[in-house]
């Protein structure tokens, strides 16, 4: 069985107490390794190696519901994040210095006829693409990160490229399901104040 992730958005009032204002199991998140890799450094199948908000821990002043339901033996990889570090993200830095083995970002002509990125794929489930990769640089290259410098790969017209990971792509904040959690936390903070909302979350 699959770990799954729990957690609670919480608001601090005038007293400086923490309090639960969400339970994120109502925001439907579901399992999503890669965005759990990239925003919490759980789960995930590699090119990622600067998660954004890693390995805190619980912060040690948690509301009554996590600390009631936050500190079992089979829960892990505890963090947490405030909506004013949430906002501050560039979801377009990199993650990474080095191109990411498994993945591949497809470009195809946009309007104008320049090539635009459309997704990023899994390289060897994207079918033909690591024949047609054999073909363009040799038989013992597996992984785009293996391609030459400049090295892209011409499919049913898409072009493929080495890509280094952002977390716009493995977790776009304007799509859900992560856009629920930054929606919900922007309008308490709008409230509260942004250092005066806060996400915390583990797994298990």
């Amino acid at each position: 069985m699959g770990a799954d992730i729990d957690g609670v958005i919480e608001t601090r009032s005038a007293d400086g107490q923490w309090e639960m204002a969400v339970d994120l199991l109502d925001l439907q998140l579901g399992r999503d390794h890669e965005a759990w890799g990239c925003l919490f450094n759980f789960g995930g199948t590699g090119g990622v190696d600067r998660p954004l908000f890693a390995d805190r821990g619980l912060p040690n002043d948690p509301s009554d519901p996590v600390r009631d339901t936050g500190f079992e033996d089979y829960q892990h990889s505890h963090t947490y994040a405030t909506w004013a570090e949430v906002a501050a993200v560039d979801w377009d830095a990199p993650l990474a210095d080095e191109h990411a083995y498994h993945w591949a970002g497809l470009w195809r002509p946009g309007d104008d006829g320049e090539l635009v990125q459309h997704d990023i794929v899994w390289a060897s489930a994207t079918p033909g693409l690591d024949e047609a990769a054999a073909d363009a640089f040799g038989e013992d290259v597996y992984s785009p990160a293996e391609w030459p410098q400049g090295g892209e790969v011409h499919l049913d017209g898409a072009v493929y490229r080495p890509v280094i990971l952002t977390a716009r792509m493995l977790a776009p904040p304007d799509q859900a399901p992560w856009s629920r959690v930054w929606n919900a936390m922007r309008d308490l903070a709008d409230e509260h104040g942004d250092d005066n909302v806060r996400l915390v979350v583990w797994f298990g």
